[in-house]
């Protein structure tokens, strides 16, 4: 009897491990052979891949040169320094191309018609995030809203949805007009202290994080700082551990670099359950009747909610948030960051930004009535979108065989869009594409007919937008009211793309108090 049960045992770890060499051989070899194929017969090809690294390492190679020193001046044209393996393969192959991110095949597309019938809800629940990008991201921000596929896509948008309502966003101005308040008193007192210069992208990270923590976590700064500065960390570590995931079973190595990841993650999470069961306590001791209207007391409301098909436990509601505490204020504060240095080399465009505030708002600090108002500042920070998208590239993974246009997708292939690209070319935007013009925005077609995606667009666009652009309409006219702002000498003009478009040495600017 024994010798049959450790036969049985050892025939369902060989059933086990052929199943595992089966699954890889397809993953790593056959899957990437068939796509390539098929994609080859339609025409479409490019740089010849490597066995398991693809193209990794001559992305690194060319991003390595083109970023390697700073730019000589302060101009908008950063499309071949962000994106130079785009320009480079764009020119050898046409606009059509494929390369290979590891085992993982990827088209570029750039063809707008064929990009908007793509993101349309027709393709929604069809295409999503690959298992490279989810793997990547999953001691990150796991599996929330920005990671989810199809059906958890569907249920988890609309759990969320409620909390990025209009209604409830015109609750939010007060916190914000507050937590702006308070940094510019701080800037009046770096001033004061005999600083020369300020890097105004530290502040404004400070004040977005501050403003996500009390708005939809209602969470203290201090808590809110130390969680952002792990999911930074994170960030970084996740961005460089991609580039090992094309070797099987690298993500089960017990390697320093994935133990600090793990470390990282469960710091985070640790200081997220104690936010959670905080506001747990006050109901069950019966200090709240409820969970709270902002977005952490609608996800706790939806936990004690039983859904067909669909489980939120846990795990879901720290993936969710970790997602938007993150992306809460990374959108909002590099808009705000590149729109700054915009201006601080644009005067001319901040002195018609600061009259605007001035017409609207008078002396008093911006409400909800005044933001549809701000037309110049709704401009200016479209025009920063355009040029400095905080994403420049939007992924797609096709699961099933679709047809795009007159093209056939086979499952499996991932469709990379390079939105930085895209929003800097002359034959959309004209020949002064990569120059600050927010005049191009004064007109309400501009969307649709010259195809601006700084949100994505379709049904998986940001579900935060709206938060995002009345947060930097509310901070950019109080910092216009009360500073003039020029760049510094010391500035040094470097973008580059860490998962979201940067300035590697952040935004030197020389204020002047206009109320001192």
């Amino acid at each position: 009897m024994a010798w049959m049960i450790l036969w049985g045992g050892a025939f369902l770890v060989l059933c086990l491990v052929m199943r595992a060499v089966l699954v890889t051989i397809s993953c790593y070899w056959y899957t990437p052979r068939r796509i390539r194929k098929v994609m080859e017969k339609q025409g479409i090809r490019g740089p010849k891949p490597r066995f398991l690294i693809g193209n990794l390492m001559e992305m690194a190679s060319i991003l390595a040169k083109s970023t390697s020193s700073d730019m000589d001046s302060i101009h908008h044209d950063i499309v071949s320094r962000v994106l130079p393996h785009y320009v480079l393969w764009s020119k050898q192959y046409g606009k059509r191309f494929i390369y290979w991110n590891g085992s993982e095949p990827r088209m570029c597309l750039t063809e707008t018609e064929m990009i908007k019938e793509l993101l349309s809800s027709k393709y929604s629940h069809l295409s999503g995030k690959s298992w490279l990008q989810r793997q990547g991201s999953k001691h990150f921000i796991g599996r929330g809203l920005l990671m989810a596929n199809g059906d958890d896509w569907f249920h988890q948008r609309h759990i969320v949805a409620p909390a990025f309502m209009a209604d409830k966003l015109k609750g939010h101005v007060g916190y914000m007009v507050e937590c702006t308040s308070k940094m510019i008193q701080s800037l009046n007192e770096a001033i004061e202290s005999g600083q020369t210069e300020v890097e105004i992208g530290s502040y404004l990270t400070r004040l977005t994080v501050d403003i996500i923590s009390r708005t939809e976590f209602d969470s203290s700064y201090e808590k809110g700082k130390r969680i952002f500065h792990l999911l930074t960390s994170l960030q970084h570590l996740c961005a460089q551990s991609t580039r090992h995931l094309c070797f099987p079973g690298s993500r089960f190595f017990p390697s320093k670099f994935n133990r600090e990841i793990k470390a990282l993650k469960s710091e985070v999470e640790r200081l997220l359950m104690e936010i959670i069961q905080s506001r747990k306590d006050c109901v069950e001791v019966g200090r709240s009747t409820s969970h709270g209207k902002d977005l952490l007391g609608i996800l706790l409301d939806e936990m004690q909610k039983k859904r067909v098909g669909f489980s939120f436990n846990l795990q879901l509601l720290m993936d969710e948030c970790k997602t938007f505490f993150f992306t809460g204020h990374e959108t909002t504060a590099l808009l705000l960051t590149w729109t700054t240095m915009l201006l601080a080399t644009n005067t001319s465009w901040q002195d018609k930004a600061r009259a605007e505030v001035l017409q609207v708002c008078g002396k008093q600090p911006p409400s909800a009535d005044h933001l549809s108002k701000f037309s110049l500042l709704n401009m200016i920070l479209n025009e920063s979108l355009r040029l400095y998208p905080p994403a420049a590239l939007l992924p797609r993974m096709a699961f099933e065989d679709i047809s795009l246009g007159d093209l056939h997708i086979p499952q499996g292939l991932s469709i990379w869009i390079p939105v930085l690209a895209i929003h800097h070319n002359e034959d959309l935007w004209g020949k002064d594409a990569n120059e600050f013009n927010p005049e191009r925005f004064a007109g309400k077609s501009f969307a649709p007919g010259r195809h601006f995606m700084p949100f994505s667009m379709g049904p998986r666009n940001c579900i935060g937008q709206a938060y995002a652009m009345m947060e930097a309409k509310i901070i950019l006219s109080m910092l216009l009211s009360s500073f003039s702002f020029t760049i510094s000498r010391n500035y040094r003009h470097a973008p580059i793309s860490v998962l979201t478009l940067k300035p590697k040495h952040g935004i030197q600017i020389h204020l002047k108090p206009l109320n001192p």
